[in-house]
């Protein structure tokens, strides 16, 4: 049997994952991290080590000692923790971070990905396993976007290639062709719960990978809760990128969309 590594984040992106290599007979020793992964993940993979972010460099033996040389990278790991007294304590975790020109997510995933190959372990494409959850170009709700709409996605389209060129982030939300909020650190849901404070209702968010998105790590994802806090925003549409986002959750979530009436595109 097949086995790979799996440095699981939070959310559902790692047990997707797990699921999906399961069902091709892979093997998952998975490096779960304290406060962030779910412990369902357990469920998923032939074997769970846990380790806060201090211990960060033991992740590296560990797989050395699984035999492992593949890894995938699923799950976000919380921004604000970049701040935190254990990452400081961390002497590995600073050592990478004093290696780097700044602190973007990008920059940060590339280097460890090159810390990885250091050790003889090669960073495999995250969305292996998941091709049912790249969605193609086209509708995806039964409500299409009316013309107006689709003038406000296009309008935030071009905003959010360069604000993704930019390693800002990956999300705006606009209205009336008017910028309402663009992500950061804070991620797509806090960026739409801000957009819909400030907007009341009726914006748009649009989501796109970077310019060269490396599909190893920090790929974009929605799902079931990122449709929840559109919700919640009363917003109008989400307009993904087609063959670079990650829909997790995905019938669920265009069934609740459908359900208060919100379009949901890939373009």
């Amino acid at each position: 049997m097949e086995k790979i590594g799996l440095i699981a984040g939070n959310r559902r992106f790692p047990i997707i994952i797990s699921e999906g290599a399961r069902r091709k007979g892979v093997s998952i020793v998975c490096v779960a991290v304290k406060g962030e992964t779910s412990p369902g993940i357990r469920k998923y993979v032939d074997k769970t080590y846990w380790l806060p972010l201090s211990e960060f460099g033991r992740l590296f033996q560990i797989f050395k000692d699984e035999g492992v040389k593949k890894i995938i990278m699923a799950g976000q790991i919380s921004p604000w923790r970049l701040f935190s007294r254990e990452v400081k304590k961390s002497k590995e975790i600073q050592e990478l971070l004093d290696s780097i020109k700044d602190r973007k997510a990008n920059t940060i995933f590339a280097a460890l990905a090159k810390k990885l190959e250091a050790q003889g372990l090669e960073l495999i494409d995250s969305t292996t396993f998941l091709e049912d959850f790249l969605p193609r170009k086209g509708t995806l709700t039964k409500r299409e976007p009316a013309s107006s709409e689709w003038e406000e996605i296009h309008f935030a389209l071009d905003l959010a290639k360069v604000i993704a060129g930019l390693d800002i982030g990956l999300t705006v939300a606009v209205k009336n062709k008017a910028v309402v909020a663009v992500e950061a650190l804070e991620g797509t849901d806090n960026l739409i719960r801000r957009a819909g404070r400030l907007a009341n209702e009726g914006i748009v968010v649009v989501k796109v990978g970077r310019p060269k998105q490396d599909m190893r790590f920090d790929i974009p994802v929605v799902g079931l809760e990122t449709v929840k806090n559109l919700v919640k925003a009363k917003a109008a549409c989400l307009a993904i990128e087609a063959g670079k986002t990650l829909f997790i959750d995905m019938q669920q979530s265009i069934m609740l969309a459908d359900k208060r009436g919100i379009a949901i595109v890939a373009v």
